[in-house]
């Protein structure tokens, strides 16, 4: 349901020009919330999307591996809005290997875009919400920072960071109207996750419906994907008057998948 309860806010979404993100931008955004989109590839598309839903929207392309990017961003986002009163940090990237065989490069650009980048963001619109007195800071994680998998180290190591970051900021805000809070979806049906269904399907020669239902069957007993639009919805919560003593949880949507 749209009431504009956002109106006048802006949100800065990192890795927003798809999936997750993006389905978190659209869901602001028909609350009236104001849109910075952040992301590689195609923007226009998305950028689209979004102001369709009435509200003012911006694109920063920065590398969220480099801070001094971020700075620019965040810099950018101020000068067109006059500050983010919602930072959604999404942006991740993920490598499969043993730990041995981890390629040193990319665990550290894992733990640069899908922690650190966190961190920047954070310390870096927390000054204007504190003014305000008011803020959300709402953190992407995964089920991934609860529990563990093999071969996905840096990931995991980097969303139990998220968890760990979501828990400080929210004692460091804890008395003013500032809150910050973790999502730790499961399998959300993305482009890229129906790559792997697609890619599985293909390498056993099952149908694409039978490769969902492996796929689902090792870890989600609900046997379904979370939607980034659910996953919006919840992030529209955390902005809600009613979440205002919400503070520093690791809201797990994953159909049942760490209730094992």
């Amino acid at each position: 349901m749209t009431t504009h309860t956002l109106k006048g806010k802006t949100a800065l979404v990192t890795g927003s020009t798809s999936g997750i993100g993006l389905g978190i931008a659209k869901s602001l955004a028909q609350q009236g919330a104001n849109i910075v989109l952040n992301g590689f590839g195609d923007h226009a598309g998305p950028q689209a999307e979004v102001a369709a839903l009435g509200v003012q929207t911006a694109y920063h392309g920065a590398d969220m591996s480099k801070a001094s990017e971020i700075e620019a961003m965040m810099k950018f986002a101020a000068e067109k809005f006059g500050g983010v009163d919602i930072l959604v940090n999404n942006a991740g990237i993920q490598h499969v290997a043993n730990v041995e065989d981890f390629p040193i490069e990319r665990w550290d650009a894992i733990i640069a875009i899908n922690l650190s980048s966190a961190f920047h963001t954070s310390r870096l619109a927390l000054p204007y919400m504190k003014q305000q007195n008011w803020g959300r800071i709402i953190n992407v994680a995964s089920v991934h920072g609860l529990v563990g998998s093999a071969q996905k180290s840096a990931y995991v190591a980097a969303k139990h960071g998220i968890v760990g970051l979501t828990k400080v900021t929210a004692l460091e805000t804890a008395s003013t109207g500032v809150t910050c809070n973790a999502i730790c979806p499961g399998w959300v049906l993305t482009p890229l996750v129906q790559k792997q269904v697609d890619a599985k399907a293909l390498t056993l020669k099952i149908s694409n419906e039978e490769a969902t239902k492996m796929l689902l069957g090792e870890k989600e007993p609900s046997m379904q994907f979370t939607t980034p639009e659910e996953l919006g919805e919840l992030a529209v919560f955390f902005c809600s008057k009613a979440a205002q003593n919400v503070r520093g949880v690791a809201w797990n949507m994953d159909g049942g998948w760490t209730a094992k």
